[in-house]
């Protein structure tokens, strides 16, 4: 792997609060950062990039998203969630074919590398197609194969928890560590508590975590007070859901006994901004997850409800629903909100060495042209890419001291054939989903 040597960039680290270093250069080498500011004696890169005008900061995690959903983006606009669900989506999956997952999902790596995204915590179906795109892509993720308990014939793909067991040992540490695996289940409204038990048992014997949906709706909460006599939160806990990793999606309708569960069981809650503002989903109490000492992290969710995979969208989008909904300016303030949008969602996915630009820290790190009329003058470099930067604005992105996007050419992925081949494919699904729908309408 060629030594990197990064020069006259000014850096937002991500280690101390608000620290921007101008002028600075940072050196790579086997993946990692060997210093940030002074180059050391002897080293002598292979190649030298001139970052004038530039800022380096961390890549970003996507703490929540369902990748291959690219292919239905836009086919499910200005609907309630309910509607949203059975009447498009879950209709549109209905047409999926393990071949769509991986375009769908190669679709998505090439928007995210382009977004400055370098890992990604997927929840899907089909998930070894969507391993291999991250192996090819040269991302990290955090992958888990969605399953609702229902039995084979009525799971997409006919998977089963023995099967999504037999994804997490197959591709565990897989691609030199970049892909790592977790279980799946889809949430505590579609799960039983027999199954939820069946997979806390399991993530605990597999030494795994497990990903899934939590408190999306009110109704979801009143249906498990009525059903279970507990909110989704306790109801997990009590099933053991949260004994180990748990990557909880969502979480908007939480009370104060929820939060104290969260913190205890060191739960990480994926908030989605976009796709809540979007789908009229409601406001989750963010601030008070901080304030209880909760790992926050961001997620685009999929492009389904968000129509983007945009993680600087998702930050902004975060920063200011919240200073708007609680009437306080002063809220996520500083670099606080792209702390969760990287090192807290790399915290979330097993990355525990990304999200920071420091010595001995993965190289996992994007850099934006800032020789742009939206981000002058500069004045706060960290309010300038929070409040005014751009996906276009993403200039290289590197993952492990590699490259996998160089002066906006993505190296790793054969983006026009993407392109076509994910489009293809989106209008046979909705073209077969058509005569679905119009036979569920009546």
């Amino acid at each position: 792997m060629p030594k990197v040597l990064i020069k006259n960039a000014d850096v937002i680290t991500l280690d101390q609060p608000d620290e921007v270093l101008k002028g600075s250069d940072v050196a790579i080498a086997d993946g990692v950062i060997q210093a940030v500011g002074a180059v050391p004696d002897g080293f002598v890169p292979d190649e030298v990039l001139d970052a004038t005008d530039q800022v380096v900061m961390p890549g970003f995690f996507n703490a929540h998203t369902h990748a291959p959903m690219t292919l239905v983006r836009g086919w499910a606009e200005d609907l309630p969630l309910d509607r949203w669900f059975n009447e498009r989506i879950w209709v549109a999956e209905s047409a999926l074919t393990e071949e769509d997952v991986y375009w769908g999902a190669a679709l998505a790596a090439a928007e995210m590398i382009r977004c400055g995204t370098v890992g990604f915590a997927d929840h899907y179906f089909w998930m070894d197609r969507v391993a291999e795109v991250v192996e090819q892509s040269g991302l990290r993720a955090t992958l888990a194969w969605c399953v609702f308990g229902l039995g084979a014939e009525q799971e997409i793909g006919g998977t089963t928890l023995d099967l999504t067991v037999d994804f997490v040992q197959r591709w565990q540490g897989a691609a030199d560590g970049r892909i790592h695996t977790v279980l799946g289940p889809h949430s505590p409204y579609v799960c039983s508590p027999a199954f939820l038990t069946q997979v806390a048992e399991q993530a605990a014997a597999l030494g795994v975590g497990v990903h899934l949906h939590v408190a999306e709706s009110q109704e979801q909460v009143d249906n498990s007070l009525a059903e279970h006599g507990r909110t989704p939160v306790a109801h997990l806990a009590r099933l053991g859901l949260f004994d180990g990793p748990a990557i909880a999606a969502h979480c908007i309708y939480v009370n104060d006994e929820d939060l104290s569960i969260l913190a205890e069981k060191g739960v990480t809650v994926a908030s989605c901004t976009g796709c809540y503002m979007k789908l009229g989903m409601g406001v989750p109490p963010l601030p008070d997850m901080l304030a209880r000492g909760i790992n926050v992290a961001l997620g685009t969710d999929g492009t389904a409800s968000n129509n983007d995979l945009d993680m600087l969208e998702e930050a902004k989008l975060a920063a200011l629903m919240h200073k708007n909904a609680r009437l306080d300016p002063q809220l996520l303030p500083g670099d606080l909100v792209l702390r969760l949008a990287t090192q807290n969602g790399a915290r979330a996915m097993g990355f525990p060495q990304s999200g920071v630009i420091a010595p001995d820290r993965a190289a996992d790190l994007i850099i934006l042209d800032f020789h742009q009329p939206h981000l002058r003058p500069r004045h706060n470099l960290i309010a300038n890419v929070i409040y005014a930067a751009k996906a276009g604005d993403v200039r290289h992105v590197m993952v492990a001291g590699r490259w996998l996007m160089r002066d906006r050419e993505l190296l790793t992925l054969d983006e026009e054939r993407i392109i076509y081949e994910a489009e293809r494919r989106a209008w046979r699904m909705v073209g077969e989903e058509l005569h679905v729908v119009r036979e569920y309408q009546g």
